[in-house]
């Protein structure tokens, strides 16, 4: 077998440690080679991937045989030569002192090793290096000098070694902020503490803010976010209104500065505790950037600042993290923002362009041209995890009048959008924050993980375009996440889209959990023919149901009666009416069925277009609909079954119809026929309908008086003594222009089980003699009163029948009968005679309810 050597750890004992040559210069060009003399305390497979500030790179074991009859560890009091190379961060000419290069050994924390290899006495494990192969020593430096390049990019910066590999990302040196939620409170209470004693002095604040610092993690995050909760931006100084602060003392002093006073107070504080940091100029998107301009040959306006952690450099803004100038009042706005803290460099390059390429930290890095091209992106943008879709630049031109933005997003997302006249000014002070949209130029609809915007600009002209968004499950106000332009050199023709102001088009993000599981119409506009339109919801739990439709050129009072909604325990059904060509907007409310105390709330807005054929304001649907038409849900509740119409819209070309359903529990029923008001009738619309209810089943009988839309509408007591309650409405199409009959007048008398065969119509003709069938249950004596009295013969069938002559019209003709031992006749309806001159004899209406 071939000499290996065994890859060990141990320590520098003081004996050791006093045989460095004092005079041995660590540059940056490359590694003293120092001879260690002897080797003690040698413990068996412990291993040091990384050894802090100067790192030992190897020990060569010259003796190879040694080694293969010995692969453990020698015992106590052997000693093992050896040669270590040892790479050490410093400036060119710097020499270390052997007590300043033992101080720069990174302690390896016991706990973090298993306990079984605690071996090392107290001396020996306070500091340790790796014993490796010479073959891996040479792949190391080769290592090193690659990356050199790309993990030290300022010549001012200094080289310190890091391990091959991805480079790391904000995510891998934390989870998430709150981890230093610990550091954040004590420099939080530290700076105000600091600032009620006029403590100026940098030393003293970072000694104070950094106290308890684990890190060089930790130390770096109170500096920052003591930086960004003390100093606030200088917009005085900005605008040239007074001098600008620059100098440390100056700007913790005032409490105040522009971005150089952040990025030169950064720098020196990082001095302070040892972490190297370059302050970074550059251009950037913030207040001044002006949308569309050509950078080059254009002075950059921003400083930030680039930190070397562990052998990497990353990027930070605590001007930026401080908060936000609003332009349109001049003044600063403090918002902490934690996402300009060692920001990816992938996504720092959206807002932030160095002056030296170098500062991207990219591995393609891109050119000035490419960077004022992007879509401005805020902080808002990346920690909602949204992803650009299309445009790929921020200056869009229409297609036929149209430009599309689209959005892609990891979890349930709210979006919204403005879009306004075109301001040079990206930062031109419009609110970074929106509740609702006022924008009726544009479609915006959201599927299950993208959002499309569809943009159609009214006219010829320059437009600015801001999006809005949140996560679903959030109560604040959408935030602005990104910005366009758009250019739009000829318009569409086309009809005025209503606003939307319920965000998004189609089923809103928040549906399914009102309820709503699906939908016969997607987010697109939907085109309607013949003006006639039906949208069905899919329910997954019994549901109340409102619906709003809107034009911008049609009244409230009108778009009421160009809507019908039915209501079932599963599936809601809302019939559209269009009077009007152009586009409507649909929007559809719910709530659960059962929780009349909850708010409706906004499930799906859907838009409408209607170029074709309209429908005539004479058609629309009566007014005074209930919400509820057709059976369903209510009906159900009230054990009202088995209708023969299942539908709200019922049409007749006969100028009649019946309706039938089963009464399980026996309720008392009413029912009102209803049409447009200004429809005047010489008799009342009471007695053109007419209920016969026998065992469980009812029927409604219609008989209209003219062609038109009619309101049919069932009532029931659900409680004895109650008030009557709406059950549903039906909306009755009748194409017939020839006038039906009115039924006879009927009184309370007339009630469960009677029928009445003939005559079915209300209105006789006079002098002429007419045939009487009708079955009265438990009637003794069932007679027909006008100039004569008729008496009606029951037959086998228990219907009393018989021939009635109708007299000269001078008084109607009244069916009445006797019950029980009772000799007294009540009154169960009334017949006209028709008049041959004169206006015809009128009821009392409220004789005419029907009742029973």
């Amino acid at each position: 077998m071939s000499a290996k050597v065994a890859i060990q750890k141990f320590s520098f004992p003081s004996s050791c440690a006093a045989r460095l040559s004092h005079q041995d210069e660590l540059t940056q060009k490359g590694c003293v080679q120092v001879k260690v003399l002897e080797l003690s305390d040698l413990q068996a497979n412990r291993i040091l991937s990384k050894v802090g500030s100067v790192a030992v790179i190897g020990a060569l074991v010259h003796n190879e045989n040694q080694a293969k009859e010995s692969p453990k560890s020698p015992p106590a009091g052997d000693t093992a030569p050896a040669q270590v190379l040892v790479c050490a961060k410093a400036s060119k000419s710097a020499v270390f002192s052997r007590h300043s290069v033992f101080e720069k050994f990174t302690v390896e924390s016991e706990d973090q090793r298993p306990a079984a290899k605690r071996q090392l006495s107290s001396e020996s494990a306070a500091r340790t290096i790796t014993v490796v192969k010479k073959s891996a020593v040479r792949t190391e430096v080769e290592e090193y000098r690659h990356l050199k390049t790309k993990a030290h990019p300022g010549q001012r910066a200094t080289p310190c070694i890091v391990t091959g590999g991805k480079r790391r990302r904000r995510k891998d040196l934390f989870t998430n902020s709150e981890v230093f939620n610990r550091v954040n409170s004590h420099v939080i209470r530290a700076g105000v503490e600091l600032k009620e004693k006029c403590v100026y002095d940098v030393k003293t604040i970072v000694r104070s803010i950094t106290q308890g610092a684990r890190n060089e993690l930790e130390r770096l995050r109170a500096i920052w976010v003591w930086l960004c909760h003390n100093i606030e931006y200088d917009v005085s100084g900005y605008l040239g209104r007074s001098e600008k602060l620059s100098s440390p003392e100056e700007v913790i002093a005032a409490g105040r500065g522009v971005c150089c006073g952040y990025s030169s107070l950064c720098s020196e504080m990082c001095r302070e505790v040892g972490i190297e940091c370059q302050e970074v100029p550059g251009h950037s998107k913030g207040i001044g950037y002006l949308q569309g301009q050509s950078l080059e040959n254009v002075k950059s306006d921003h400083l930030w600042n680039s930190v070397l952690l562990d052998g990497q450099w990353f990027l930070l803004d605590a001007c930026w993290g401080a908060g936000r100038v609003d332009m349109e009042h001049e003044s600063f706005v403090k918002r902490f923002d934690d996402f300009y803290f060692l920001t990816d460099p992938e996504e720092f390059i959206e807002s932030h362009f160095p002056d030296e390429q170098r500062w991207q930290l990219l591995d393609t890095p891109i050119p000035l041209e490419e960077f004022g091209r992007r879509v401005f992106k805020t902080s808002a943008f990346f920690t909602t995890g949204l992803r650009l879709i299309q445009p790929h630049h921020s200056h869009i031109v229409t297609d036929d009048g149209e430009a599309n933005v689209s959005i892609g997003f990891p979890r349930p997302t709210t979006f919204t959008y403005e879009m306004t006249q075109h301001q040079d000014f990206l930062h031109s002070g419009v609110s970074e924050q929106k509740e609702s949209s006022n924008s009726s130029y544009g479609l915006l609809t959201v599927s299950h993980r993208s959002m499309k915007l569809k943009l159609l600009p009214p006219a010829t002209g320059v437009y600015d375009v801001k999006v809005f968004a949140r996560p679903e499950i959030a109560t604040t106000h959408l935030v602005w996440v990104c910005s366009f332009t758009v250019e739009c050199p000829v318009p569409r023709a086309m009809e005025e889209i209503p606003e939307n102001p319920f965000l998004s088009w189609g089923l809103q993000s928040v549906a399914g959990s009102l309820g709503v599981a699906g939908s016969s119409q997607d987010s697109k506009a939907a085109e309607v023919e013949e003006g006639v339109f039906v949208l069905t919801l899919k329910s997954s739990r019994p549901l109340m149901l409102l619906c709003e439709l809107v034009h911008p050129a049609l009244e409230a009072a009108v778009a009421k009666r160009c809507v019908a909604t039915q209501i079932q325990p599963d599936v809601l059904t809302c019939h559209v009416m269009c009077p009007l060509r152009g586009f409507y907007r649909l929007s559809v409310f719910v709530r659960d069925y059962e929780k009349t105390e909850v708010k409706f709330q906004n499930a799906a807005n859907f838009l409408l277009h209607c170029k074709g054929k309209v429908v005539s304001r004479d058609e629309l649907y009566p007014p005074n609909l209930g919400s509820a038409c057709g059976p369903g849900s209510r009906t159900i509740e009230a054990g009202l079954s088995k209708f023969s119409h299942t539908t709200a819209l019922v049409s007749t070309q006969q100028g009649k119809c019946n309706i039938t359903f089963h009464n399980q529990r026996d309720l008392e029923l009413h029912t009102v026929l209803s049409r447009e008001e200004n429809q005047t009738a010489a008799i009342p619309l009471s007695r053109h309908v007419f209920c016969t209810f026998t065992d469980s089943k009812v029927t409604v009988s219609a008989s209209l008086p003219d062609a038109g839309v009619y309101r049919l509408a069932l009532y029931a007591k659900i409680t004895p003594g109650g008030d009557f309650s709406p059950m549903c409405d039906f909306v009755v199409r009748n194409s017939c222009v020839q006038p039906g009959p009115p039924f006879p007048c009927v009184y309370s008398a007339w009630r469960k089980g009677c029928v009445l065969f003939e005559p079915r119509g209300g209105l006789l003709e006079p002098a002429t003699w007419v045939r009487f069938r009708v079955r009265v249950p438990g009637a003794q004596r069932v007679s027909v009163m006008g100039e004569t009295r008729t008496d009606l013969k029951m037959n086998k069938s228990r219907v009393w029948e018989g021939e009635v002559f109708s007299g000269n019209g001078l008084q109607p003709l009244k069916l009445a009968a006797t019950s029980g031992e009772s000799t007294d006749m009540a009154v169960l309806m009334i017949f006209d005679i028709k008049q041959v001159e004169g206006e015809q004899q009128k009821r009392p209406v409220e004789k005419r309810q029907i009742v029973f």
